[in-house]
């Protein structure tokens, strides 16, 4: 049964109500599946193979009782283990949080359980998801499943990893400069950073809140972009318990309402310089884009250096001073990659609420620019990142090392701090096999925009590749 652990969630449930697969077969393929990738990529914190059996029965019950199936009733998933999920641990990569287990889901666990999903376990992270590579001290490195030599990526990593190896038919990451998008650039998977408030995240460590909700955000992680639909149509919605959440409709759009619609291709130079390989996937996305009858343009704008730059001030000196001072007492705990970004954190100059207050007011006036120079470009297509995944360990924030963070992760960093909802969606392979994605851009709550051109976009790309595990 090894191609059922590549099926996607409709085949998957049509293939259930013609009885041609049982829900509990299919979680045991993927448990197998599992236990055989643990030991090769490590993308898992924890597995709970008899609540996934469990819950499989209940599913198996449902459907030969003849009960109407729930949107995702007996589909496979994972969650990144910063999401607190009843009853396992959630330590975010951290030895700090080594020994705390929560006593309640967070919102969009529970509602992708009400939807009928079977949660297989939860992945792993880097400490604290401070970085572009999935290690710490407390479950070690997550591998790249086209390459174990080389990074999954970070900070959803085991969450990439074990979705592209086959061992979770989906799942849910968290994005704060990134880290949905460039997992999933990394192993070969799609994933979407919505705007910030369409999916709650409530239940997440560390909390989006405080003076900067919209920097870090939940989203779904999937092979297709029809399953990250699926997944994002489940977990979307209002919920009191995040403070950017809005109640916005979810929207469609036919083949005519993207017939000539404007994409732009983001061609600013701060951004960084990609490599060749990187260039020619994205003029070949340019092209079938072209060739669907978009209108692909290129576009430059203005206030990107700014932005990157006030991201770096919200997401380095700011969220590490808070850091500093919750962990004081416990540095000898920190991981080496953590212990690097802080150090980068703290080189800025102090944070004082002065500063503090110019750069929120900064931040509103560079996303009212960048927004009114996209008033007429609907999607802009970018590169995820100025190369392909790396290898283990040579990724840092600090400066003079060949893959620093600030200088390669710039196409996705700039939209955390505008909040621009972006879709993350393979394209090509690197000389060493890597994958590339493309990163697909919209303007804040036009997320259904994203899948709709993505999917277009994936189906003149051609079916998706498995890693040759």
């Amino acid at each position: 049964m090894a191609t059922a652990l590549y099926y996607s969630i409709a085949q998957t449930l049509e293939l259930y109500a013609q009885k041609k697969i049982s829900s509990v077969e299919l979680v045991e393929t993927h448990l197998a599946r599992i236990q055989q990738i643990q030991q090769i990529l490590n993308p898992f914190v924890h597995i709970d193979a008899e609540s996934a059996r469990a819950r499989a029965r209940e599913a198996e019950s449902r459907f030969s009782r003849g009960d109407s199936p729930r949107p995702l009733e007996g589909i496979p998933l994972t969650v990144k283990s910063s999401l607190d999920v009843a009853g396992w641990p959630c330590p975010a990569g951290s030895l700090s949080r080594k020994d705390y287990i929560p006593h309640t889901n967070a919102t969009l666990v529970s509602r992708l359980e009400d939807a009928g999903a079977i949660l297989l376990g939860n992945t792993n992270t880097p400490e604290f998801l401070m970085a572009y590579e999935t290690d710490n001290l407390l479950s070690g490195k997550t591998s790249n499943p086209w390459n174990p030599a080389y990074s999954a990526g970070g900070s959803s990593g085991g969450e990439a990893a074990a979705i592209a190896s086959g061992c979770s038919m989906g799942g849910v990451g968290s994005d704060g400069g990134g880290s949905i998008r460039t997992p999933a650039h990394a192993c070969g998977i799609c994933g979407l950073k919505p705007t910030p408030g369409r999916v709650p995240s409530t239940g997440h460590f560390p909390p989006t809140e405080g003076a900067f909700p919209w920097i870090g955000v939940v989203g779904p992680m999937a092979r297709s972009v029809a399953d990250l639909q699926t997944l994002f149509s489940i977990i979307a919605g209002s919920d009191p318990g995040d403070s950017l959440s809005a109640p916005i409709a979810p929207r469609t759009f036919a083949a005519s309402d993207l017939h000539n619609l404007r994409i732009g291709i983001l061609e600013n130079p701060e951004l960084g310089r990609p490599t060749p390989e990187t260039l020619s996937t994205l003029r070949h996305a340019a092209q079938l884009l072209c060739d669907l009858n978009f209108r692909v343009e290129p576009v430059k704008l203005d206030q990107l250096a700014p932005a990157l730059d006030l991201w770096w001030y919200f997401f380095g000196p700011v969220i590490g001073e808070l850091f500093h001072r919750s962990l004081q007492g416990k540095e000898l705990h920190l991981s080496p990659m953590f212990r690097a970004y802080l150090q980068a954190a703290q080189a800025e100059p102090a944070v004082t609420l002065d500063s503090f207050q110019k750069a929120c007011t900064q931040r509103d006036r560079v996303r009212t620019a960048i927004l009114r120079q996209l008033r007429d470009v609907p999607v802009m297509l970018s590169a995820v990142s100025t190369e392909p995944a790396f290898p283990h360990g040579a990724g840092n924030y600090l400066p003079g090392h060949p893959h620093n963070y600030r200088d390669t992760m710039r196409f996705s960093q700039w939209l955390n701090l505008t909040g621009f909802p972006g879709l993350s969606l393979p394209m090509g392979r690197s000389p060493e096999g890597l994958p590339i994605n493309i990163q697909l851009i919209a303007r804040p709550f036009e997320d259904e925009l994203l899948f709709a051109v993505s999917a277009r976009l994936e189906q003149a790309r051609g079916p998706w590749q498995a890693p040759p595990l």
